[in-house]
């Protein structure tokens, strides 16, 4: 077996060879602009024209990247992203001339109707408190009176005057989520109580907690100028950038009890580590609620798993009190982009609570941006993980893609098998693991892990390698041993689950190996490439490896796991690897 050379070879489902393929018909690019408008929310960004390296980091403030087949590049004008660039203080106008600069042609009015529509639209609809009432007001007077006839809101508002309305009390997290889905984004003027006094002091000494420049900036951005601010929202930095450095600097600010929710255990007693060493707080005043502590403290650490956990589906959410058991003046939400449903329904009993989301991306599969966007807030402060990574802050990762083929009795079976069986079928192949060898031996003595989505699978890995695994199985403690072990270097080389996926603090990593992932997850993606982030002695590179079987629907899904990293200017190189028969 052997790799075979790092080229960009065209797919066969690239129909840009050279035009795109609509109903049809064969459409040429347009060789003398680097976007071509395609129906009214889509653009596609040809990434083979000299500008289009410089639109990439522009489209970022505006779109969402939701294909790459192949040379072309497709974005979406969605509702969340042109609210998010309203939030973020670009207009309308700017939006349509950066399109009409690198399409050089008119926009067609239903485009420009729809940007205009959806950026101005964010603003007019505000909610204050006066006179210790809420209060609804409403740029159009028709706004109101559609909302007075929706079902899903109407039973919140008394109508005051033609653009005004009183909401119930219990209703404003309810009102901002229905209204957001309406496609009619809130601005929660309304304040939110201080909450318990805790005053927390930042070590800023040696071996304490030092703010890196764009920190402070996201710390700024949340909690604005002397802690005044419209309220709550969402921070968006690369994995191993800091994000908790800037979630204990925002309490710090805020000075008040502060509940944090994260992913699981092995992430909660990071917090509580990292809070206990870069602040004044001693033990006594970090608890931790996960399913082996029920610690109710002025800063309390918790699992979204444990306030999730029922007996049965009848059975209601007992540790959801938690959210009442103190005057909470600050929660934060770690992996935002994770949080489940049971918890977006609690968030939305709180709006009253400042609230802060970290994550390394607002992806989610399920759709739903836009309750994170009401819920939680619209972004406060994002940067291209390029800059960061231009400026030493995280590594330099090198992204790779291993096209590896099948054996002709396996690719017999797969041809054969039902399609909801054939991408376990591909993720499984056999031939990965010799091409892992190949990798670990190129890598030899480097810190690595080896990724996957299936169980029997890294056991495999796990045999042939000698290395330990940690699954969701693995008891905590024995998980903690060996992430300290590997951050020690006495243990250069784990085989994880997906349970590392999250809040896993490695920072040692300098290669990662995926063999297989959890369908076209682009989120998973983000954060499996997060994991070897960290700079590096020296300036060192990092790689990233994805294993993918040739010619099948794991390399279509591997497509669109990659689309958030391209829209961050990554690019996957492509390796086909000589197969021996």
């Amino acid at each position: 077996m052997a790799f075979g050379n790092n080229d960009k070879e065209r797919d066969p489902a690239d129909p840009t060879n050279p035009s795109i393929r609509k109903a049809g018909e064969l459409i040429p690019i347009m060789s003398s602009a680097p976007l071509l408008i395609r129906g009214e929310r889509t653009l596609l960004l040809d990434t083979e024209h000299p500008e289009a390296s410089e639109i990439k980091h522009l489209l970022l403030g505006f779109a969402e990247l939701i294909k790459n087949p192949g040379r072309l590049h497709m974005y979406l004008l969605s509702s969340c992203s042109l609210w998010g660039a309203a939030a973020n203080g670009l207009t309308a106008g700017e939006v349509l001339d950066t399109l009409e600069r690198y399409t050089h042609q008119a926009l067609p009015p239903t485009v420009q109707s729809i940007i205009t529509r959806e950026m101005e639209r964010y603003g007019r609809v505000r909610l204050t408190e006066e006179s210790e009432k809420l209060i609804l007001h409403v740029a159009e007077p028709t706004w109101l009176d559609r909302f007075l006839h929706e079902p899903a809101v109407g039973y919140l508002l008394t109508p005051l005057s033609l653009c005004t309305a009183e909401i119930r009390s219990d209703g404003r997290g309810v009102l901002k989520r229905e209204l957001t889905r309406l496609g009619y984004p809130v601005i929660d003027e309304a304040g939110w109580h201080k909450g318990e006094s805790l005053p927390i002091q930042l070590m800023l000494k040696e071996n304490g907690l030092v703010l890196r420049p764009y920190q402070l900036e996201a710390v700024e951005a949340f909690c604005g100028q002397n802690g005044i601010h419209e309220g709550s929202g969402v921070v968006v930095l690369p994995c191993g950038s800091g994000k908790t450095a800037v979630g204990i600097a925002a309490m710090a600010r805020l000075g008040c009890a502060t509940l944090i929710l994260t992913t699981n255990v092995v992430s909660v007693r990071q917090w509580q580590r990292e809070i206990a060493e870069w602040t004044n707080l001693g033990p006594e005043r970090i608890g931790e609620y996960s399913g082996a502590h029920k610690e109710v403290k002025p800063v309390t650490v918790a699992t979204y798993q444990i306030l999730t956990h029922r007996r049965s589906t009848t059975e209601s959410f007992r540790h959801m009190q938690l959210f009442k058991e103190r005057d909470w003046g600050l929660i934060i939400y770690d992996e935002v982009h994770l949080l489940p449903a049971p918890i977006f329904r609690a968030t939305a009993d709180i709006q009253a609570t400042r609230r802060l989301g970290l994550t390394a991306t607002l992806v989610r599969e399920d759709g739903c941006e836009e309750d994170v966007f009401s819920l939680i807030g619209p972004k406060r402060f994002e940067l291209p993980w390029r800059q960061l990574e231009h400026e030493g802050h995280i590594a330099h990762v090198s992204a790779s893609e291993l096209r590896i083929g099948m054996s002709e009795t396996l690719r017999e079976r797969y041809d054969l098998a039902k399609a909801g069986v054939r991408f376990r079928i591909a993720a499984e192949n056999p031939r990965k693991l010799a091409y892992m060898d190949e990798l670990l031996q190129r890598h030899e003595g480097r810190p690595t892990l080896v990724i996957g989505q299936y169980l029997s699978q890294l056991r495999a890995a796990a045999q042939q390698t000698g290395a330990p695994l940690v699954t969701g199985t693995t008891p905590h403690e024995e998980r903690e041993l060996l992430y300290q072990r590997f951050r020690e270097g006495s243990l250069k080389l784990l085989v994880v689950s997906k349970v590392a996926n999250f809040a896993v603090d490695l920072p040692q990593a300098e290669v990662a190996i995926e063999l297989s992932g959890g369908y076209g997850s682009r989120q998973e993606e983000a954060q499996r490439v997060g994991r070897v982030m960290r700079p590096k002695p020296n300036g060192g590179k990092a790689h990233f490896y994805t294993l993918v079987s040739k010619g099948t629907v794991e390399q279509e899904y591997a497509r669109n796991r990659q689309l958030f990293l391209l829209s961050q200017g990554y690019v996957y190189q492509v390796e086909n690897c000589i197969d021996e028969p």
